[in-house]
């Protein structure tokens, strides 16, 4: 799920963890989230409300009392406004007060206020964190139902080492997102429920040697999008991935593999229990015949890379798919129809999703896609989305084979 158009508020609260502020809000935006910011009098130590509102494109949020054209009461116009109460950093301080209801600021009148999900991502000191009445106060928030991102292990303010800090900024964009998409589960189709599905994604990695080896620019994005929706609609769902840096989604069983003979192997193994196998992983198609043990010097010169063909993981699968579902995915540089309808035949697919990397806004490492549903009938071309619009889309489509073919 991604955050586009989703209404984040963020409070800040005043730990030296809000100078990380400015690059989480600029992160949200990135994300397409509308970002408002809401700060505690000690906050603006550390950051200024300048920074903070060139980047938020909205002004700063701190006084209670501040007379406001765009909202009647000001708490209760930002708590109404907001998908999403984000307080990172949230202090000590500001924890114990949430947690036993007090309001005698903006940020804790707003927290009190809205009915949307609050998160918190705790920044202080080792010691602080693990005292007991922090502890308490930690788990009251979370019995209250405040969503937690745990904090991070590393330098401290002080100079220490130790757990306290703000979890990394990747970290807490994923947890936002979980959590608006756990919010979003009770209103989504459940139309996969009971469905088991199969899901691979990312790249494989051949190794030359410990060091090197032969890859491709895959991130993963689409193929987890797509195990992301399917578990939001009902199904139950097998990830295999190659490696990645995205987080795995909830809800999903994992499988991580480096080669293409790795996901050959996590793929024949989970595919009898499936009903349907969507294969968004781009596979290397060669491997060395060999791989060293030590590292490849340069001084021993150049040496020719004999390579031999991986296995077609797509194509194994559909030689036995019987009545299960397959998409197969086909990655060009070009319009790519005739390539896509050979492979569907070679792979006894049911569909290929084609991808024209030339394409703006298509491909790898970025958040949207554009692809063409391609059958022996048709082909069907979408238009620019995001890849969990994609996901869905293609998601429909698994939906209308199972009910043909089960």
């Amino acid at each position: 799920m991604t955050l586009q158009d989703r209404h984040i508020l963020l409070g800040i609260t005043g730990g030296i963890a809000a100078y990380k502020a400015p690059l989480l809000i600029r992160r949200l935006l990135e994300c397409g989230a509308k970002v408002r910011v809401v700060r505690t009098a000690t906050a603006e130590q550390f950051v200024t409300d300048t920074t903070l509102s060139v980047l938020s494109q909205h002004p700063v949020s701190a006084d209670l009392f501040a007379p406001t054209d765009e909202f009647p009461v000001l708490h209760v116009g930002l708590a109404e406004w907001a998908d999403l109460f984000l307080v990172a950093p949230a202090t000590a301080h500001t924890l114990g007060k949430m947690a036993h209801g007090l309001a005698d600021d903006l940020l804790t009148c707003v927290y009190l206020a809205t009915q949307a999900p609050t998160m918190v991502a705790p920044a202080m000191e080792e010691h602080m964190l693990q005292h007991p009445q922090v502890v308490a106060n930690c788990q009251r928030l979370r019995q209250q139902g405040v969503g937690w991102i745990e904090p991070a292990t590393g330098p401290l303010a002080s100079g220490a080492s130790g757990k306290g800090r703000m979890a990394d900024i990747e970290q807490i964009i994923a947890d936002v997102e979980s959590n608006l998409a756990s919010q979003a589960d009770s209103n989504s189709t459940q139309d996969l429920q009971g469905r088991r599905l199969l899901v691979t994604a990312g790249p494989t990695l051949e190794d030359l040697d410990p060091v090197r080896f032969i890859g491709n620019r895959s991130t993963g994005k689409m193929g987890y999008a797509i195990a992301e929706q399917a578990r939001r609609r009902g199904a139950s769902v097998h990830l295999v991935s190659g490696p990645t840096q995205l987080p795995v989604p909830d809800g999903v069983e994992f499988v991580g593999v480096r080669s293409a003979l790795d996901m050959l192997q996590a793929c024949e193994s989970a595919f009898e229990g499936v009903d349907a196998a969507i294969m968004a992983a781009a596979v290397a198609d060669f491997r060395p015949a060999t791989s060293s043990q030590t590292k490849m010097k340069r001084d021993a010169g150049i040496k020719p890379i004999e390579l031999v063909e991986n296995p077609d993981i797509a194509a194994t699968l559909g030689a036995r798919k019987g009545k299960r579902v397959l998409i197969a995915f086909a990655m060009e540089t070009g319009q790519g129809v005739d390539e896509a309808r050979g492979k569907l035949k070679k792979k006894s697919a049911d569909l290929v999703v084609l991808n024209n990397l030339q394409q703006e806004g298509a491909g790898f490492a970025v958040d949207t896609n554009i692809v063409s549903f391609v059958d022996s009938k048709r082909e069907a071309t979408l238009p620019l989305l995001e890849k969990h619009e994609v996901a869905d889309r293609i998601l429909d489509e698994v939906t209308d084979l199972l009910q043909r073919v089960l």
